[in-house]
């Protein structure tokens, strides 16, 4: 497989099918959730576009890394919340109408923010010398695209079709579960000969930006005086991250594969660490309901 097909044809194409799937379980009310609830709202958006990237820099600097792997790190952490931590939100008995508002709502900040972000990691860690940019205009209207562009449609059809919109949304989940799989295989396989030093650096920096921001995020919301289910809630959507559109961010529009194990890793060990939220959430969540 050639390396531009793998770039430019099927890391858009799986991220515009994720994104696609989470529009077709979109409906326009899901947003009323911004002005209903603001204060949760708030939370779990300053956590994931602000809080979670200053924790991938302070990674950065404990842990020691390469520089692409460090640019990796950062890219993954200014990335959105991903559609699975709806699923996960929703095992944990946390609050789903916040998670899908989160999630849609932090995927259209961070069309803005990551090429900012992704910038300033790029000059910091491998400075102007590298001559590697990320045109922000561009990379804006890419990330649209790819992002907001599906999201939009898949709403679309759920508004005009809504029968058909529910059929065919797990086949949309399970076709991209299947390419991101594939994906995350090809980077390994094509990284193999890195991988056993890349592992020592990725592993502690990618489990303890994992841990950080579940905890971090449940934290929040629990300064906040938030119900138990939008602290599951706001910890799943902090903790788990787009892994597939900062692999097409570090592989696909910087053409760098190092810059994407990051994301690679993190895609396969953040259900680990979701399975934990889901099983401390359904706890925490019958605690509350027998006190009640």
């Amino acid at each position: 497989m050639q390396s531009n097909f793998f770039t430019e044809i099927l890391l858009p194409l799986a991220l515009a099918i994720v994104m696609l799937g989470m529009g077709l379980s979109l409906v326009p009310k899901d947003f009323q959730r911004i002005t209903r609830d603001p204060i949760a709202v708030a939370v779990g958006t300053i956590c994931q576009v602000l809080l979670l990237p200053l924790i991938g820099v302070l990674i950065t600097l404990i842990v020691p890394m390469q520089s692409a792997i460090a640019v990796g790190l950062i890219v993954l952490a200014v990335c959105p919340g991903g559609p699975s931590s709806n699923l996960l939100t929703y095992l944990a008995k946390g609050d789903v109408a916040l998670s899908v508002t989160l999630t849609a709502l932090s995927s259209i900040i961070t069309v803005f923010t990551i090429p900012i972000f992704t910038n300033l990691a790029l000059q910091h860690f491998l400075d102007q010398s590298a001559a590697i940019s990320l045109p922000i205009g561009r990379t804006m209207l890419q990330i649209f695209l790819i992002t907001l562009l599906p999201i939009a449609i898949g709403m679309l059809i759920r508004h005009q079709f809504p029968n058909t919109a529910r059929r065919i949304e797990k086949q949309m989940s399970r076709l991209a579960a299947g390419l991101l799989a594939l994906i995350i295989m090809l980077i390994l396989i094509r990284e193999g000969s890195k991988l056993p030093g890349f592992i020592v650096q990725v592993g502690i920096g990618v489990l303890l930006l994992n841990l950080l921001a579940i905890l971090s995020g449940f934290l929040a919301g629990k300064l906040f005086r938030l119900p138990i289910e939008q602290q599951i809630c706001i910890a799943i959507e902090v903790g788990i991250q787009n892994g597939t559109l900062a692999i097409a961010t570090t592989a696909g529009l910087l053409n760098n594969l190092d810059m994407a194990v990051p994301a690679a890793v993190y895609s396969l060990l953040m259900y680990v660490t979701g399975f934990g939220a889901v099983l401390y959430g359904r706890k925490a969540s019958s605690r509350v309901s027998t006190l009640e």
